[in-house]
């Protein structure tokens, strides 16, 4: 009987080791599973993060701000080796029209938006701005052109040098395409829109170096371009008396002044675009505006 009693008790602990190993296996495992998780959450992570660091943000938009876009481009890339800016200069209305359909991942303009567009749910982020210089031939006598008298010459209601002290020739004019940032801005400037708009004699000419050049060949052309395009082939004329410099765009005395912005919509610009956008608004970024003689917005 007491022998049945110690096998009885023998069996019991047994049993009860059983469990308790059972248990404790059961408890590494336990603890075991959410480190493994843990490490797999991490790993995801960092893949996310790295896949977010690549790829190709595709900019279009106004050919005013190429050269400081391409200049971003290359120090951007330079410190983002897995990120490719893609940049097109095809006039700021055509870059935001590509904004809202989706098909770049940032928009440039050198204009203001439009109520309009700003209903699209666009982002902007300013990163300059700029003056817009009137430019004529060096070889001619004319220094000084007012407002009223810009509208009156791109209007045709103005036609000959004469009649602002110059020489008796006419008057060669030369314009933006219709998708330009820089003639939008600067016809809402003049107040074009109060006439009968854009003379029909006006050569247009796309993008500001095209502007530039016909300007610099013609001595009795008038032009306006971005202040980046202003050199010595061409003289730059005051606006009502005030010369157009960075610290007259920035004392807001020069009247012919813009925004620099990007667009984008939260959908499509990515995150490599975000990155570009901060880089954009960021010291880097700012040294390469006023590299380019547009205007840094943290002056």
């Amino acid at each position: 009987m007491r022998m049945k009693r110690l096998v009885t008790a023998a069996l019991a602990a047994a049993m009860v080791l059983s469990m308790t190993a059972c248990g404790g296996s059961q408890g590494e495992s336990q603890t075991e599973a959410p480190a493994d998780s843990q490490a797999a959450s991490e790993t995801e992570a960092q893949a996310q993060e790295s896949d977010a660091a690549e790829g190709t943000v595709v900019i279009t938009g106004s050919t005013s701000v190429e050269k400081i876009v391409n200049e971003m481009k290359s120090e951007f890339e330079a410190l983002n080796p897995g990120i490719t800016i893609q940049y097109t200069g095809n006039g700021s209305s055509a870059g935001i029209k590509d904004t809202i359909a989706g098909s770049n991942n940032i928009g440039a303009s050198s204009r203001e938006l439009t109520e309009e567009e700003k209903a699209e749910g666009l982002t902007e982020t300013q990163f300059a701005y700029d003056g817009i210089a009137i430019a004529v031939n060096p070889a001619n006598e004319v220094q000084d052109v007012t407002l009223e008298q810009l509208q009156k010459i791109y209007s045709g209601e103005i036609t000959n040098w004469k009649e602002l002290g110059g020489k008796d020739a006419e008057i060669y004019v030369v314009s933006r395409e219709e998708s330009s940032g820089t003639r939008s801005a600067f016809e809402e400037l003049i107040k074009l829109e109060e006439t009968d708009g854009l003379t029909s004699n006006a050569a247009v000419s796309e993008g500001n170096g095209p502007v530039q050049i016909a300007v610099a060949g013609n001595e009795n052309a008038i032009g306006y371009v971005s202040f980046a395009y202003i050199d010595d082939t061409v003289k730059q004329l005051t606006v009502d008396g005030v010369e157009g410099t960075v610290e007259n765009v920035k004392n807001n005395t020069y009247a012919l002044s813009r925004p620099f912005l990007f667009v984008s919509k939260d959908d499509t610009i990515g995150e490599a675009g975000k990155k570009f956008l901060e880089f954009a608004v960021s010291a880097d970024g700012q040294a390469c505006v006023e590299k380019d003689n547009a205007i840094r917005i943290d002056q």
